[in-house]
């Protein structure tokens, strides 16, 4: 499955335009500002309902403009799907397949799926646990549907829970049993999660290591570790023995909505001792374990999109990225740069098969 046609309707800066693309790899190259990044961005979109970068659908609206819409046409050797997207203040975001509304977003989850490699990945390294948990939640998502089903009931039972502890402290009042509806809830989810989490963690692990020693010519170690509170206790105890401190606290001190992750270069933090040049091989590493994962356990090709890849690479470690690119075969690649030359150059190592789009 490859995206073959692209038409973009007042998103962000484009009020219309349209690409046919090749399937194997499309760059974008032109000055900063120009829209490369929102290219990329509706692919995103169109792969998993919501932006890369923004959160909010309504920004993405052209402005002065009343609504913005995407559409693709994904292909393969015998069928077409026609995906539309359709984003409308103060009423509910669209997408219909085929012309097939869904009646839950979810529900498209990991048909198209994708890998984005982007310059505000550096938040997964320099900020707090949020963005790492959002990042693995989302590659879990991609090849488990039911992942996604049980962290939005564990968020749900999460947010009632939360909202009965500050309720407790306003009226200065307190029914233990009203609290268990919600900590079963939480138990039943959390604990499912918390295990999906560790074996996708493991599974996980082997590509990233291979594919970051490839990229640092096997010079340099790295490594993940997985933090959660139920790697030493169960949840339910977890809850028991933190009740007073949630009342205090007047919200959920512990549980699988703290996880994360430790991002180590040499068993030390990559965030305080990594180089530019090390930590976007971290970061692009993540990345394509993530996508060589939905691949193994999906068996589908994800769209890869790599917004401005080259920055912060000397020349060493961009040659092993595309030797790593060529060799693996990852399927459809979409990539910027602000260099047409380099771009060139570079993809033509790849493969003679590819697009140029100046902006």
């Amino acid at each position: 499955m490859y995206l073959k046609d692209l038409k973009l309707f007042n998103f962000k800066n484009f009020a219309e335009k349209q690409f046919s693309f090749s399937a194997n790899i499309n760059c974008f190259v032109g000055n900063n500002g120009v829209g490369k990044t929102n290219i990329l961005d509706a692919i995103h979109y169109l792969s998993l309902t919501k932006s890369y970068l923004n959160y909010s659908d309504q920004n993405n609206i052209r402005f002065g403009e009343k609504f913005f819409s995407l559409e693709g046409d994904f292909a393969d050797d015998s069928t077409e799907d026609i995906i539309k997207l359709l984003v409308q203040p103060g009423q509910k975001k669209i997408i219909k397949r085929n012309n097939k509304a869904y009646e839950k977003l979810s529900e498209h989850i990991g048909k198209y799926p994708s890998v984005m490699i982007s310059p505000y990945d550096q938040n997964l390294i320099t900020e707090g646990s949020e963005y790492r948990r959002k990042f693995m939640d989302g590659m879990i998502s991609q090849i488990n549907p039911e992942y996604l089903h049980l962290l939005i009931r564990y968020q749900k039972a999460l947010a009632q829970r939360n909202a009965l502890l500050k309720l407790f402290s306003t009226t200065h009042t307190f029914d233990a049993i009203s609290l268990e509806i919600y900590d079963s809830e939480l138990i039943e989810n959390g604990t499912k999660i918390h295990r999906l989490r560790k074996d996708f963690i493991s599974n996980y692990l082997p590509n990233f290591s291979k594919f970051y020693s490839v990229l640092s010519l096997g010079k340099e170690t790295v490594s993940i570790q997985y933090i959660s509170d139920l790697n030493k206790n169960s949840l339910d105890n977890i809850l028991k023995e933190n009740i007073d401190k949630d009342r205090v606290c007047t919200y959920t001190t512990q549980g699988i909505h703290k996880d994360d992750l430790i991002f180590n270069l040499f068993d030390y933090p990559i965030k305080k001792f990594g180089s530019q040049g090390q930590q976007k091989s971290f970061l692009i590493s993540l990345k394509l374990a993530q996508l060589q994962l939905i691949k193994d356990k999906s068996g589908k090709n994800p769209l890869l999109l790599m917004d401005d890849i080259f920055d912060k690479l000397d020349e060493h470690r961009v040659a092993q990225l595309v030797k790593l690119v060529h060799k693996e075969k990852f399927g459809q690649i979409f990539l910027s740069d602000t260099h047409k030359e380099r771009t060139e150059k570079i993809v033509d190592q790849i493969s003679s098969d590819y697009k140029i789009f100046s902006l």
